[in-house]
């Protein structure tokens, strides 16, 4: 028995319905043929997204107005929406960490897109975002001061969060924030940041260190605002002249590179976004009101693929849709061919949304050779403490 798309459609209209605040049921109806154009098509094209649309309406022309509409209704209050569904999705994740990552992503030169992401398994799936007419990625701390507190309202209470982000976010104002929060951080800094030990001052830039090895200093002060205690972790790579400075509000050692490079997962999830997967520089949208719209539906449709991608591992199922031998795809890439191959063979799909903070049980084997996954014994580290 194969699934149509009328059945995908109904099944996601079932799970969505009744979790956010639907001022009209056919925003709901209008956002479950968006994501259901986004998944058989693998593109973000009104047109062939509208041919799939069953309904009254007979002429293509007048479906296409349907969805553009949709994206250009100030009625669809994008996070009053997607709150309530990701805050359901991660009630479960027990007490593990929850890692965050900020990050932006520049459109056409002209739009930027501010995403704060929960990692998740090798990916990331947003949890609050904005899109700004700003012809650059870097961003100010106002401009992005409001995610962190509506974040905030969706997180699993009582649970462990850690704050990623690169070094052009580093902020005094945005450190004292995420303490407020009551969130860890894991920040890279720049190379021209001072340094305070013991009122000795330097610039991180001017720290000697040779191949493959990593100095940890707690208890210093950072920046001019000398904003502190802080604890930086130091290093060069072996054979290499990069270096790389993490500020973190915890004591450090070799795993906060570890923790650190969970950030580039929010990297990863920008590119399903683009040349990867949904093709959104290919959309023709040019209003941020708009973008923040169609990032609604990409939000969803990451989550959603995500989740039934973890379930598709979690019974031993994953060869079916996967052909590496060990997993060589991601969550949201396996969760997609499920789709792709129920839409044929009518497979089972997830009923309820949830993220859990579990170990990933089948870790993907990639080629990556970042410092991070090759660090090894050949880093030699030295750890000093500058606690009065």
């Amino acid at each position: 028995t194969t699934m149509t798309t009328s059945q995908l459609f109904e099944t996601l209209v079932h799970q969505l319905g009744p979790l956010a605040p639907w001022l009209d049921v056919r925003h709901l109806k209008t956002l479950g043929w968006m994501m259901v154009g986004l998944m058989v098509f693998g593109r973000i094209s009104l047109t062939a997204w509208a041919l799939l649309i069953t309904g009254r309406a007979c002429y293509l022309q007048s479906k296409v107005r349907r969805l553009s509409r949709w994206l250009s209704n100030d009625r669809v209050q994008v996070h009053s929406l997607y709150g309530p569904v990701i805050q359901q999705a991660l009630a479960s994740w027990g007490d593990h960490r929850l890692y965050l990552a900020l990050d932006t992503s520049l459109l056409w030169e002209h739009f930027c897109l501010v995403r704060l992401a929960v990692v998740v398994r090798g990916r990331a799936v947003p949890l609050a975002w904005r899109v700004l007419e700003h012809p650059s990625s870097s961003v100010a701390y106002d401009q992005y001061r409001d995610l962190l507190d509506q974040a905030a309202t969706l997180l699993p209470a009582g649970c462990p969060v850690v704050f990623l982000a690169d070094r052009g976010f580093v902020d005094t104002q945005l450190l004292a924030h995420l303490q407020r929060l009551g969130w860890h951080w894991r920040l890279r800094l720049k190379a021209n940041i001072s340094v305070y030990r013991r009122g000795q001052r330097c610039r991180l830039g001017r720290v000697s260190l040779a191949a493959g090895q990593a100095l940890f200093w707690h208890h210093v002060f950072i920046t001019d605002q000398r904003y502190g205690p802080v604890h930086l972790a130091l290093a060069r790579l072996p054979d290499s002249r990069q270096t790389w400075f993490i500020v973190s509000d915890e004591p450090t050692d070799v795993t906060t590179f570890d923790e650190y490079g969970l950030r580039f997962d929010i990297e990863e999830n920008f590119l399903d976004d683009k040349s990867n997967g949904f093709q959104l520089e290919a959309s023709y949208l040019r209003s941020a009101a708009a973008l923040e719209r169609l990032c609604l539906v990409l939000a969803l449709v990451t989550l959603y693929l995500t989740v039934q991608g973890i379930e598709v591992v979690r019974p031993g199922k994953r060869r079916w849709v996967d052909p590496h031998w060990f997993r060589g795809s991601s969550y949201l890439k396996i969760g997609w061919n499920w789709i792709k191959l129920a839409l044929v063979q009518g497979l089972d799909l997830i009923t309820h949304l949830h993220l859990s903070g579990e170990p990933d049980p089948e870790p993907a084997i990639s080629s990556r050779t970042q410092f991070f996954k090759q660090r090894g014994p050949e880093l030699r580290v030295q750890f000093v403490s500058y606690a009065p």
